[in-house]
């Protein structure tokens, strides 16, 4: 997960010291693997008019794009991407400019035809994670202005961590930041908007049905309703803070919703509201029932997937992985549905798996999201959006439907001290423990007995179900490196088993005869028994198989073997 350190320092004072920080964030099991700098101007880019785009006969992969770069003297550069038209703003890195890369732009010529300079994508320049074309600028910009003067480009450091699947709260910047505050033992605090950002309006009653069909995989799905609005291009700070994050802006409110998700961890949805204005139907797919996604993709489903409907029962979307294409929100919307909810964890990762689909919402919600922070998440979201919509209006009511399925807000775990001493090896004193778990959202209560207390585990820590979970976020805050060497001694000796000195007297024993020993690989394709002349029947399959040519458990040794053979005749080894 790619982290800003402007964004994070909005949720704590945590300092410019970025190598600090990086270290901090890997003692904390959240690795750093890689920290880069963003924005760095880069001198002799500029922007330029696209006048004309010619396609030349003998060159099939690159055309001839003629600009002008605000000196009123046309220029010609030839280019690989076909994005752009005549009209287009494009930034042009001009003769000699020095590229992030190292490159510097010189004078090249393709069948005889010179080129002045190169047109720039955003990752070339390492202004945005889009490297799928030219970069297109606002059409207001002027004409041979240093792109990122123009653009207001500020610089940035982004941290690129390894979030390991058990910690599904590290998935968004609240809980990177969260963690870090109280390692360093700093406040933590929510981002606050513009001072000139209008005050929310509050709206009639809109209520809006809900039905939820599959309990077990669906345990609550609410919906806020907002009119006023204005589709229209994001505030640039937003679009660029999106960007280098990798995704790409859309317009206001697409990208406050993918704000929301990065920020808070909360994936949420918004649909045009006059296309689901009857309510929701959640209900499992039929099978081989086909959706066509915000990608414009037909995905043939199966009924283990889980679909969220329109009042008519036409689906509008995959439930936790992807929006459908006919609600989406349009240039003409003026009011919206936002639905956030909460999906079974296993049942999104199978559809994920099975459809080949996974996004930034499906990376969530697979790992398990926060089932009661919709409410934070849909204030923040209206707020950010009245940054573009200033007569924004959210309505009460709206739904929030809830099942069987629903995880308790909070669960409690019995945490004994003298456990934290026998896996940590180290005395931590209940006062101790209240300091390392109060500031990661774990309430200690009063101790019944001097043994033990009784930990309330938030919502927002899925992963955190027992004992030694809560020993673990114990060490980590403590400090893995605090925590001395101690090996542990036994009155026993390690020794082979009986069964294990038989093995290995038997099989140096046939070694000695001149015998080799085959190790074939326990999985095979399927079909590979059935060649050999055996059967599959008796065969386990696996259902989600690492590779799709090793699902089959073996029931024989045969095929192995004889892959054994065929593979060392192909490399002329006759004598194995």
């Amino acid at each position: 997960m790619k982290i800003l350190h402007s964004w994070l320092n909005e949720f704590a004072d945590f300092g410019s010291d970025v190598d600090a920080i990086a270290a901090s964030l890997t003692k904390l099991g959240l690795a750093v693997e890689s920290v880069e700098q963003v924005g760095l101007p880069v001198k002799g880019v500029v922007v330029a008019k696209v006048l004309r785009t010619e396609r030349h006969p003998d060159a099939a992969k690159v055309h001839r794009v003629y600009v002008d770069a605000g000196d009123g003297v046309e220029k010609h550069v030839w280019c690989g991407a076909f994005n752009m038209k005549a009209g287009d703003l494009i930034p042009l890195a001009t003769l000699g400019t020095n590229m992030p890369d190292g490159r510097v732009i010189s004078q090249r010529g393709i069948l005889g035809i010179d080129s002045e300079g190169m047109l720039c994508s955003g990752t070339e320049l390492g202004i945005t994670a889009d490297a799928t074309g030219i970069m297109i600028l606002p059409a207001h910009l002027e004409l041979g202005a240093d792109v990122f003067s123009a653009l207001g480009i500020d610089q940035d450091v982004v941290f690129d961590l390894d979030v390991t699947r058990n910690r599904p709260d590290c998935t968004g910047y609240l809980g990177v930041a969260r963690d870090l505050a109280a390692h360093l033992n700093l406040p933590l605090k929510l981002p606050l908007l513009p001072q000139k950002s209008p005050t929310l309006t509050k709206g009639k009653k809109h209520d809006i049905a809900v039905d939820i069909r599959a309990d077990d995989r669906c345990g609550r799905f609410s919906v806020t309703v907002m009119s006023g609005v204005v589709v229209t291009d994001s505030p640039a700070w937003i679009a660029q803070r999106l960007s280098r994050a990798g995704m790409r802006p859309i317009n206001n409110v697409v990208d406050v919703s993918n704000l929301v998700n990065l920020e808070l961890n909360q994936p949420n949805h918004a649909y045009d509201l006059e296309k689901v204005s009857a309510g929701f139907i959640v209900r499992c797919a039929n099978e081989a029932e086909v959706v066509v996604t915000l990608d414009d993709v037909s995905r043939t489903l199966s009924v283990q997937d889980l679909l969220i409907c329109d009042a008519k029962n036409n689906p509008v979307g995959i439930a936790g992985i992807m929006g459908g294409a006919g609600s989406q929100i349009s240039e003409t919307t003026t009011k919206l549905a936002l639905e956030i909810a909460w999906f079974e964890p296993l049942g999104v990762a199978a559809s994920v798996s099975r459809l080949g689909l996974r996004t930034e919402a499906s990376l969530r919600f697979e790992r398990g999201v926060d089932a009661y922070g919709g409410r934070a998440a849909a204030e923040r979201f209206a707020q950010l959006l009245s940054l573009t919509c200033p007569n924004l209006v959210v309505h009460d009511g709206g739904a929030d439907e809830r099942t069987a399925g629903l995880p308790e807000d909070t669960r409690t775990t019995n945490l004994r001290l003298g456990q934290i001493r026998r896996v940590l090896g180290v005395e931590v004193e209940v006062d101790r423990v209240r300091e390392l778990l109060a500031p990661i959202g774990f309430e200690i209560s009063k101790p019944d007995n001097s043994n033990s207390v009784v930990v309330t585990i938030p919502s927002f820590r899925p992963d955190c179900t027992q004992e030694i979970d809560v020993i673990e976020e114990i060490a980590r805050h403590f400090g893995f490196d605090e925590i001395g060497k101690v090996v542990p001694k036994s009155p026993v000796h390690g020794r082979l088993s009986a069964v294990q000195q038989r093995r290995r007297i038997i099989r140096e024993f046939v070694l000695s005869l001149g015998a080799s020993e085959a190790m074939p690989n326990p999985f095979l394709a399927p079909g590979d028994l059935v060649r050999c002349g055996l059967s599959e029947d008796n065969a386990l399959h696996l259902a989600n198989p690492l590779v799709a040519e090793e699902s089959v458990l073996r029931t024989s040794l045969r095929p192995g073997l004889l892959q054994a053979i065929a593979y060392n005749q192909s490399h002329r080894t006759n004598d194995i």
